[in-house]
């Protein structure tokens, strides 16, 4: 299943830096006036496209000045600021490639990471750098950034002549950035993202979802993640547009620049606070042209009573670490709520049975493949996993379970790890929360597979409860009806919330973890 891409979406002459040349013809093309805005920070500081520029050179001028050659890591750390984004920009102009880090890592963690990554540069926060001493002891250069944007990096940048740097070549397969995934299961990969990788990407989102320069969007988002640095913020620098920084997610911030904005990017948590405060409504919405939501399933009854609320049908699409954006509801025709659309221009997806690799068909249950520009290069250090990971004719085993429709839309029925076997048959657990997610009084569920002595895995949900939920013995009878008795879950857990990872995805294997011994079958 392919979308081609239109050749409006290539670059024609390319400058000497693959990605930075597309910031270039975002401002030089669209922008056109280097003294518009790009960034608007939380408390009102304006940085224009001719900032960018030169902070950005400063910045690649202080790590060149600091040894950085082509190819050199440089790893941070640090809170949201406009000048994490300058450093990220600068460290692509400079030829590095940009390891961004949750800042919620422990200095174990960083530990590994800086390990694994050698990493030239390493840039923290200034409150963190006594506690991380230990780990950045093999690093040549330990910079400081804070969210105010202050630190010793900044000091660094501060020194130089940043509109005099000329930009470090960086063709399209040389590396732009390393990401690494979540390690919910052993070790923690790095991403390998090249300049075409998030270059192209940038160029396809700009298109399927028609910024323009005069696009100005709500970015609450994280820039430590692909959904804030390189989903949102590539995307807005290829056209042009402006960006309302806000530090985190903060719902009364978000309604008051509502009116001012076009577009706002988002995970699930974004929508579900959104709709518990009275001030969201059609008016303030009026503006938007666009809210999209991904990083995490989306409930359909959010998506109903958004668009009831508000006017506007989110769209959904669906992308990861390795791949960037894959699918992408339609902008123009039907958003489905629980689907995340078609493949995206220039990508190729398939589904297939994960055991012996032949397509399926229509609203068949198998593993999401995928091929194209947008898929990484493969895992940092890891030859043997990269190879594992990919298929003889280039295709990427992306881990989540899936089917395409008979309309062409992509369902996302969970991560293959998350496949419950129970008494030897298949169930998947978006097929059993979607049914527990419709039922009054609920308002979400996680269904995992425990270790149980007879049947291998016992279906179990965890559910979180409502005004008038129902109890554990009325959700399983309401299902029984529903759904095959295999599907139908051994025991219902209800708690005050289920765990989320910092991007709002469940975290299925802390309840796994949690709940191993529920049938003393651990």
């Amino acid at each position: 299943m392919r979308r081609e891409r239109r050749q409006s979406l290539t670059f024609g002459p390319l400058m000497t830096n693959h990605l930075f040349s597309l910031v270039r013809r975002g401002i030089s093309d669209f922008a056109k006036d280097p003294a518009k805005t790009v960034i608007e920070t939380h408390e009102g500081t304006r940085f224009s496209y001719s900032d960018l520029l030169a902070r950005s050179g400063a910045y690649a001028a202080a790590l060149v000045a600091a040894g950085v050659a082509p190819g050199d890591r440089v790893a941070v750390q640090a809170e949201k600021s406009a000048e994490f984004v300058f450093l990220y920009l600068g460290a692509v102009r400079a030829g590095a490639v940009f390891l961004p880090l949750n800042t919620a890592y422990t200095p174990a963690e960083i530990g590994y990471f800086l390990g694994d990554a050698a990493p030239t540069v390493f840039v923290c926060d200034p409150g963190k750098r006594e506690a991380l001493g230990t780990a950045t002891a093999s690093v040549r250069h330990v910079w400081t950034l804070d969210g105010a944007g202050k630190g010793s990096a900044a000091d660094a940048a501060d020194g130089q002549d940043g509109a005099a740097f000329a930009d470090v070549p960086r063709g399209p397969e040389d590396l732009a950035a390393i990401l690494y995934t979540s390690g919910t299961t052993g070790r923690s990969k790095g991403a390998m993202l090249s300049h075409d990788n998030l270059a192209s990407n940038a160029l396809v989102m700009v298109e399927a979802w028609r910024f323009t320069a005069d696009d100005v969007l709500i970015h609450a988002l994280p820039v430590f993640h692909t959904h804030g640095l390189f989903v949102a913020t590539n995307t807005v620098l290829a056209s042009g547009g402006t960006m309302l920084f806000l530090p985190r997610l903060d719902v009364k911030a978000i309604l008051e620049r509502m009116p001012r904005a076009t577009a706002m990017m988002g995970v699930p948590t974004f929508y579900t606070r959104l709709l518990k405060e009275p001030g969201l409504t059609k008016e303030v919405a009026r503006t938007i042209r666009l809210f999209t939501s991904g990083s995490a399933p989306l409930l359909a009854e959010t998506h109903r009573e958004w668009q009831a609320r508000t006017g506007h049908a989110i769209l959904e699409r669906y992308g990861m670490t390795e791949t960037n954006m894959s699918t992408s509801n339609p902008y123009d025709g039907e958003r489905i709520a629980g689907t995340v659309g078609f493949p995206l221009p220039g990508v190729d997806l398939r589904v297939v049975d994960p055991e012996t690799g032949a397509p399926l068909g229509p609203d068949e249950v198998g593993m999401i493949e995928v091929k194209g520009a947008n898929v990484f290069k493969g895992y940092w250090r890891m030859p043997e996993k990269t190879a594992a990971e990919f298929k003889p004719d280039g295709f990427f085993i992306t881990g989540d379970l899936g089917k395409v429709d008979g309309k062409g839309y992509v369902h996302i029925v969970g991560r293959g790890k998350d496949l419950i076997i129970s008494g030897g048959f298949n169930v998947y657990p978006k097929e059993v929360e979607t049914e527990i997610d419709g039922l009054d009084g609920i308002v979400e569920s996680a269904v995992i597979g425990l270790p149980h002595p007879d049947f291998g895995e016992a279906v179990t949900a965890v559910v979180v409860g409502g005004a008038g939920a129902p109890d554990e013995a009325a959700v399983v009878a309401d299902l029984e009806g529903r759904l095959a008795k295999f599907k139908c879950p051994k025991r219902v857990l209800f708690v005050d919330e289920l765990p989320r990872n910092t991007m709002g995805k469940v975290q299925k294997n802390l309840l796994r973890d949690e709940y191993k011994g529920l049938f003393g079958g651990a």
